[in-house]
């Protein structure tokens, strides 16, 4: 049977909990020996991320037990945290980075009781921290990006490429540590070996580009005793990005660039002094991304001379590529989105995919066979399925007659149904970055809310990546103007097609889309409410050390050189203009948060309770950006519905209420 009840006020078994349960998909996947490895979120442990290993015979197995933490505070956004091999007794092993303290450290996961450390501990600034790390167990170190604070403010950093030993010598000796490459760049990637182990290769950028707008392909020569010598440029540019660099076993190099507008598969020969060959016809189609985390992947080559690729227009589908041909065939099964993460071997590949009915799983595909299987991490409905929404993938026309790809996720039960004449409340989801995109995949928080009879539209806005780099250039100097007309746009479009109610619209986003929110909502009264995470409120206050290192000069595409516009700074601000903020939020921010931190909220909070705008905030103890521990989430998603309810007259008395204050 199904019951009549009104949109929001629906019955739903996926609850917070459930929803927390469940964040933290599987990342950085690698192959050791004969075993699949990756690290996993767990929200119920802390929110630590566990590393986890599969055996051949198909169980899985936690490789450090709490507190044990693996992940990389390198850039704040992390990246590869940690490297494993088989040493010359047939041992496995590993070298990792603990959150905690970030410290490199070398564990034997069958054979040591503990793990021990193999860097020292800093007092200076944010300390020393490590990531993207290569073994070279010839040589009894471990090679990686060093990421090492000179002083107390977020900018005092330099950034190296460093080989740490192995036998502990450095974990009280800093001295210890040898420097590879000099610290001329800014920013860099960890090393890539050629295959007879003579010459590396690595990307470099500076200031102010993001590795979006422009990266460099360093070359170098390895001398006898493991120092980089002959550094020079080999690709990339001031306007070109490459994401990823790969030798090939002919000893060739592989990479990603976006020089014709895509990010597209190149090769070159190192000695030939030749631009590299694009080695896929033209599909108008990304083989890459953007480089937000260390170690990410989006292509490796295979034994045989083909090479894994992930690739779309917007969603990432995994390929194998001829590259003597340039035909591609797609791996056959229901997944429709990959992650940025790779491994391969033999001719084996594998990574971690979703679909609108999937949380992210490990598969694997067999480039012999062409058969994809999931081997590790598997989705399990926590509920039926019946109760997941069905998302369209739409494409809307915004200002100047562009286009703006979207996620609509409409109101869905399969016991409920609304009075007939009533319109679904919806709210816009901003994605963060700016540069960034939402996958279209199964995720339970939109579910929490579509089985409730609250719709959900994912904008990807101009500026998300995914569909060619002038697609992402839309928010050159526009980020406050664009992305908000984009989200407008979209809500718009819903409500005058009799999809949405233009009376109960809301708007919510973390980090940049935090910033989308409220800039929407001191620029538009389209929104009769917002949920505002992270956020970015003082463009002024950010640029001027109010961030980390990676980011601090992001703006300077984004809104345009401070020195040259300093007002369209303070114009685009939302504290400047709290003012006009006249319907009800909710402000959520971590407190131990590097990247948009408490500093941000509290004037903006304290000149909207100057104006008696209603209001919530909730802040979070040992959270940083982002939530990752199951009782904050809970505390966040009960909060988001909660607030929805009372400013769109639902009816629910099963979630705690939350307080609005003016």
């Amino acid at each position: 049977m199904v019951t009549t009840a009104p949109y929001g006020a629906w019955p739903s078994p996926i609850d917070a909990r459930l929803v927390a349960e469940h964040e933290g998909r599987p990342e950085y996947v690698g192959v050791v020996g004969d075993e699949v490895w990756w690290t996993e979120g767990r929200p119920a442990e802390g929110g630590r991320r566990a590393l986890v290993r599969r055996r051949p015979d198909g169980t899985e197995q936690t490789l450090l037990p709490e507190p044990w933490n693996v992940r990389s505070r390198v850039m704040e956004y992390g990246g590869q945290p940690w490297a494993g091999g088989v040493d010359a007794d047939g041992r496995t092993f590993l070298v990792f980075c603990h959150f905690a303290d970030q410290r490199l450290y070398a564990y034997a996961p069958d054979g040591d009781a503990a793990p021990r450390p193999l860097t020292p501990v800093s007092a200076v600034g944010g300390g020393l921290r490590w990531a993207d790390p290569v073994l070279r167990l010839d040589r009894g170190e471990v090679w990686c990006v060093l990421e090492e604070f000179t002083g107390p403010r977020p900018t005092d950093v330099r950034r190296v490429i460093a080989a740490v030993p192995l036998d502990g010598s450095a974990a009280g000796d800093r001295a210890a540590v040898r420097e590879l490459s000099d610290d001329r760049n800014r920013f860099v990637t960890g090393p890539r070996i050629s295959p007879d182990g003579r010459r590396a290769a690595w990307i470099a950028w500076d200031h102010p580009r993001m590795p979006w707008d422009g990266t460099t392909v360093l070359l170098a020569d390895i001398t006898g005793d493991g120092a980089f010598t002959g550094v020079r440029p080999f690709a990339g540019g001031p306007e070109e990005s490459v994401p990823q660099i790969e030798w090939d076993t002919d000893g060739t190099l592989l990479y990603v660039s976006d020089a014709d507008g895509w990010w597209e598969l190149r090769r070159a020969d190192p000695d030939a002094g030749t631009p590299g060959r694009r080695l896929c016809r033209p599909r108008q189609e990304e083989f890459g991304g953007p480089l937000w985390q260390l170690g990410v992947r989006w292509f490796l080559p295979l034994d045989g001379g083909t090479i894994a690729v992930l690739h779309g227009r917007g969603a990432m589908a995994l390929g194998i590529l001829d590259p003597v041909s340039g035909e591609l065939v797609d791996a056959a099964g229901p997944w429709t989105e990959w992650a940025s993460t790779l491994a391969v071997h033999g001719s084996r590949v594998v990574g971690v995919a979703a679909s609108p009915r999937s949380a992210f799983e490990i598969v694997e595909l067999d480039t012999c066979t062409g058969r994809a299987r999931v081997i590790a991490a598997r989705h399990a409905d926590a509920v039926d399925p019946v109760h997941y929404p069905e998302p369209q993938i739409r494409t809307f026309t915004g200002p100047d007659g562009r286009d703006i790809h979207a996620h609509i996720y409409p109101p869905h039960s399969p016991g409920h149904r609304a009075p007939d004449g009533e319109l679904p409340p919806y709210v816009i989801w901003a994605h963060g970055g700016p540069t960034g995109r939402t996958p279209l995949v199964l995720n339970l928080t939109i579910a929490y809310f579509t089985s409730r009879g609250i719709g959900v539209a994912e904008v990807n806005y101009g500026g998300s990546t995914g569909y060619g780099r002038a697609y992402r250039e839309r928010l050159r100097e526009q980020w406050g103007v664009v992305d908000v007309e984009d989200c407008a746009a979209v809500a718009e479009a819903l409500a005058d097609e009799g999809t949405a109610d233009r009376r109960r619209l809301a708007i919510r986003g973390g980090s940049a889309g935090g910033w989308t929110v409220a800039a929407s909502l001191v620029t538009t009264g389209l929104y009769a409410c917002a949920t505002i995470s992270y956020p970015v409120l003082d463009l002024v206050g950010w640029v001027r050390d109010g961030t980390h290192d990676f980011e601090s000069q992001y703006l300077a595409s984004l809104i345009g050189p401070y020195d040259e516009v300093p007002d369209r700074y303070r114009d685009r601000s939302p504290l400047r203009h709290a003012d006009r903020i006249t319907a009800p939020f909710l402000l959520l921010q971590g407190l131990d948060d590097a990247v948009c931190p408490p500093d941000q909220c509290e004037p903006f909070l304290a000149e909207v309770s100057r104006h008696g705008t209603a209001h919530a905030y909730l802040a979070f103890e040992g959270e940083g950006h982002g939530f990752r521990r199951a009782e904050t989430i809970v505390r966040a998603v009960e909060a988001e519905l909660s607030l929805y309810v009372q400013v769109f007259g639902i009816a629910r008395t099963d979630i705690p209420v939350l307080e609005l204050t003016k």
